[in-house]
């Protein structure tokens, strides 16, 4: 355990506290303001239907492509106004290409082959910014970068385009993807569907937006730190986040070319429908999802559930508390799993007493990853130091939580050069500790933060929660976040589902499991079907 970094996580803690009231003021008078301000109700049926639901319409010829994408069009249309989720769309593009698949569903003779070979024929995608959609926006809210477009689409936008489906858009990440809240000076603020005052997350902070509003079918992420599990639970739906190094992030940026990025940075599903997540994962792995033997049926009854309602011992008292809607969230889900007739036992995890250094000190230790602000080593620290005082004061070309990142790696996390290796050593005993734990039929449930959205401009306090996310990139453990209601403010909750490396498969039955029991996705708005 660091001194001085602990010191910086009671302190936040401390200053989060004295300002709860504040925050909860703050909500209070937004919430009478913006009362009737919410996002339009979704009022066509097949904005509710599952990729497996459609699919089968669009094989049977019940539904043409042009006529599912002119729907998602006209949805993202009417949110992205309160939303701000688009850099840049691809619409007239998209309904050429969705014309062209129902020529080719009409002249086919085998529709079934079709579909075997092309699983996502005419279904729309988006696609956040920083996995490289070719012709499309590349900046990742950059400054720096806002003039640079894909020159190729990436791996695995590439693979969904070959399974058939048709990319709609690029949506809106934080300044180089670091940062959970998508406020940059290129792009403005992106802002969450169910409180157009909080953040939706990030780095996935377009993708969570609108999947959470109804407006995206699935979308392709990315996640280092977290940044498709936050926006997932910010913004109310599933999201997974694949056993490191099984999906490519070759054409993503930012990129790596040390050993340890491959592992931490993975590409993976955003989406409301926890049913869809196996296929979608299936086609982003490629060649590699034999590893995951997705086919392999899951039988519910033989799981053994792990559950934690937070970090154990003083960590946990050092963190900010876990919210207790969602650690009633995830009572819940055990009392229902016990009732099933699983194995269900609290999980003591004493190697997770140092996950503040272990998860900071992965990233520490990252070789040849972009910088927000480049430069020599020597004076960069003090350098930073002025930037993040320029922020502050508006006046910097960068965004706050991004130098804040930045600083966080010139300084080795702050902590001692020596110390990033015995982390190391720590996090790797603390993998086999939990492979061991959960072996082929466990998995454990955990918040995926402390807390749901908080307002835009207080991201900064939630970053020190990160660890709840980033440990498990580090540790290279697949992890879904299950979508579980709406709090008292109205405001989405939930937690995660995490098995040991390359038991996905795992996490991906409980989640449709959870959603049978509790629902999913909850729309920000009731549907309307009366008009």
């Amino acid at each position: 355990m660091e001194l001085f970094v602990r010191f910086l996580l009671i302190t936040v803690k401390f200053v989060a506290l004295l300002l709860h009231p504040l925050q909860y003021l703050m909500r209070i008078w937004t919430s009478c303001q913006l009362k009737e301000n919410k996002l339009p109700a979704i009022s066509n049926r097949l904005l509710t239907y599952s990729l497996q639901e459609l699919r089968s319409r669009l094989r049977a010829r019940q539904l043409t492509s042009v006529e599912l994408v002119s729907v998602y069009i006209e949805r993202i249309k009417v949110v992205n106004p309160k939303l701000n989720a688009i850099v840049e769309d691809r619409f007239e593009e998209a309904l050429r290409e969705a014309a062209d698949v129902d020529k080719l569903i009409a002249a086919a003779g085998d529709v079934k082959s079709l579909f075997k070979n092309q699983p996502l024929l005419g279904l729309p995608v988006t696609v956040k910014e920083s996995c490289a959609l070719g012709g499309m926006s590349f900046a990742v809210g950059s400054l720096a970068r806002h003039q640079l477009r894909a020159d190729e689409d990436g791996v695995v936008v590439a693979r969904m385009r070959k399974a058939g489906a048709i990319p709609l858009l690029v949506s809106a990440t934080p300044e180089y993807c670091y940062s959970i809240d998508a406020d940059t000076l290129i792009n403005g603020r992106c802002s969450n569907p169910f409180d157009f005052g909080c953040t939706p997350g990030g780095s996935s902070s377009g993708e969570g937006a609108l999947n959470g509003a109804g407006a995206s079918l699935f979308g392709i992420g990315s996640d280092i730190a977290g940044s498709i599990r936050i926006p997932s639970l910010f913004c109310g739906v599933f999201g997974h986040k694949p056993t490191g190094g099984v999906v490519t992030m070759a054409g993503h940026f930012p990129h790596s070319n040390g050993a340890d990025f491959h592992k931490y940075l993975v590409l993976g599903p955003i989406t409301r429908f926890a049913t869809d997540l196996n296929q979608l994962l299936e086609i982003m792995a490629g060649e590699n999802a034999e590893q995951l033997r997705l086919h392999e049926p899951v039988e519910l009854s033989q799981l053994k559930v792990y559950y934690a309602l937070g970090f154990p011992g003083l960590n946990g008292h050092m963190h900010q508390s876990v919210d207790g809607a969602i650690q009633n969230a995830i009572l819940r889900a055990v009392t229902h799993l016990d009732k099933l007739g699983l194995q269900v036992q609290q999980a003591k995890l004493p190697g997770f007493k140092n996950s503040l250094e272990i998860s900071l000190g992965g990233i520490a230790r990252l070789r040849n990853m972009q910088f927000i602000v480049e430069g020599k080593e020597k004076g960069m620290v003090w350098e930073l130091f002025g930037q993040l005082l320029r922020t502050l004061c508006g006046n910097s070309r960068y965004t706050t939580n991004a130098i804040i990142f930045d600083l966080m790696r010139r300084t080795n996390a702050f902590m001692p050069a020596q110390r990033l290796d015995t982390y190391g050593r720590e996090g790797k005993a603390l993998v086999e500790e939990l492979t061991q734990l959960l072996g082929e039929n466990g998995v454990i449930l955990f918040p995926t933060m402390h807390a749901p959205a908080p307002r835009h401009g207080w991201t900064s306090l939630q970053l020190w929660g990160v660890d709840y996310t980033l440990i498990f990139n580090v540790l290279g453990f697949p992890v879904t976040h299950v979508p579980m209601g709406i709090n008292e403010h109205g405001l989405p909750i939930g937690f995660s589902v995490i098995a040991a490396p390359f038991q996905d498969r795992l996490c991906l039955r409980m989640a449709i499991e959870l959603e049978r029991a509790f629902g999913g996705w909850l729309p920000p708005t009731p549907h309307d079907f009366s008009k």
